[in-house]
């Protein structure tokens, strides 16, 4: 009978590894079948920019093992759309380590999801912070988030948002960026004329017109030139008229509209007005001179690198940046000792601008880095981005120790737009800095690098 124990035994011990193994697979699919109630919960709350009830939902299936991919993607863009993008950092960081290597498509996504919740900061610099950020980043979809900037309470916002999408053709065929010309800011409807000018929107014509009779005659000035660029150059008149006005804001409007439109009348009326009594209107004058880049106006360019007034000096070396090295070589060099910052920070970008070599600039950089004033060492960053290399990227780098955030601000943006594949982890670095305008500005610099070789 010993024989017949052993057998029922046998028999016992295989009827209970298959009760146990058939209770492990239930107990699994079951917890599959949950993490994919979760999920989905999380994932509609997302979508109902419930960013909070997300990280909540998320967090108990974070503590399996493994970690399903989904979940840690959305946990981490939840994170940035909160505004949390040090810990949104952390956890992409964590999904590189398990998948070893970078997902350059969800690094994306979060660096644009950090960026969204500053555009309804309660502080109104960090807003401006925010669009600004937008403003690098050269893509369609960040028209619909532009066109929320259109009814900010400020103004000067409104004006940044109108100004982004008038340069954009996306923005330019938006109903809610044309619908902009009723704004009570005429900064924002002079953008949206400017906008529909370059739209090349025929049938925008009566539109435009509407806004010649408008109570500012700088809103009167950019209808002018929208209509001339519409292809009714009679209005070429009233940009002229403007141009001799004595009210300050209608002759700025006319000279920046002279700088844009490319047509040669315009230079004898801007070299007479770069000899204006008025600084204002003189470096307004030089600013259209150097984007017009014929070769008739150096002389009065360089003269002006020369003119009492630092300000002028500063618009007159950087307009020389439009022409070409061996034009403008003579007459920059001698404002990189200019006894003014500002003059030396111009030359510093026009030089590099047209190509001459970090060390021709490298001294003047040093001095200017050296300054106590934080708008200074800003403008040195900024000059910085008209150059590229190893020794323009080594000196960014360093200026992203700054105390202050103003010239790590412009250190960051720079280097977004040299756009050297080796920068990606300074960049992502960045995204930890303890200043929320430095954060946003650090994850456009990494879209515009992302975008510069992926093509979107």
């Amino acid at each position: 009978m010993w024989w017949l124990k052993m057998k029922t035994k046998k028999i016992q011990y295989v009827f209970l590894s298959l009760f146990l193994l058939c209770a492990c697979s239930f107990g699994n699919v079951w917890a599959d079948d949950a993490a994919g109630t979760v999920m989905a919960n999380a994932q509609q709350a997302y979508e109902q920019e419930k960013f909070q009830e997300t990280v909540d939902l998320l967090e108990p299936v974070l503590k399996q093992t493994p970690v399903p991919s989904g979940v840690s993607r959305l946990h981490l863009l939840a994170l940035a759309r909160l505004g949390e993008t040090p810990k949104a950092l952390d956890a992409y960081e964590k999904l590189v380590q398990v998948t070893q290597r970078e997902d350059e498509g969800l690094l994306r996504q979060m660096a644009l999801a950090s960026i969204l919740p500053r555009l309804t900061d309660m502080r109104e610099q960090i807003r401006g912070a925010a669009y600004t950020a937008l403003k690098e980043i050269d893509s369609d979809e960040v028209v619909s988030y532009l066109e929320n900037g259109l009814v900010d309470k400020s103004g000067m916002l409104r004006a940044l948002a109108a100004e982004i999408l008038s340069k954009r053709t996306a923005g330019q065929q938006s109903t809610k960026f044309r619908n902009a010309l009723k704004d009570e800011a005429g900064l924002v409807r002079v953008s949206v004329l400017i906008g529909l000018g370059r739209s090349n929107e025929a049938g925008l014509t009566s539109l435009v017109k509407d806004s010649l009779n408008d109570e500012q005659a700088l809103v009167q000035i950019a209808a002018a030139r929208a209509l001339y660029e519409l292809g009714h150059k009679q209005y070429w008149s009233r940009i002229e008229q403007g141009a001799q006005s004595q009210e300050g804001y209608e002759r700025g409007g006319a000279i920046r509209a002279f700088g844009e439109l490319q047509d040669k009348r315009a230079l004898p009326i801007l070299e007479k007005t770069a000899r204006d009594k008025q600084p204002s209107i003189r470096a307004a004058a030089l600013i259209a001179l150097g984007k017009l880049t014929f070769p008739e106006s150096l002389p009065t360019i360089k003269a002006a690198v020369f003119d009492r007034i630092p300000a002028v000096r500063s618009v007159a070396a950087l307009s020389l940046g439009y022409f070409k090295q061996h034009e403008v070589l003579s007459t920059l060099n001698p404002a990189l000792v200019d006894t003014n910052p500002g003059v030396k920070a111009a030359a510093v970008a026009s030089l590099l601008r047209v190509g001459a070599p970090y060390t021709m600039v490298e001294s003047a950089v040093h001095q200017l880095l050296q300054d106590t004033n934080p708008s200074i060492r800003s403008g040195a960053a900024k000059a910085l981005g008209n150059g590229k290399g190893p020794q323009v990227i080594g000196t960014l780098t360093i200026i992203l120790n700054d105390p202050l955030p103003r010239p790590r601000i412009a250190a960051v943006r720079s280097l977004g737009r040299i756009q050297d594949r080796t920068l990606l982890p300074i960049l992502k670095r960045t995204l930890r800095d303890s200043d929320a305008a430095v954060r946003v500005t650090a994850a456009a610099a990494i879209i515009r690098l992302l975008d510069a070789k992926i093509g979107t």
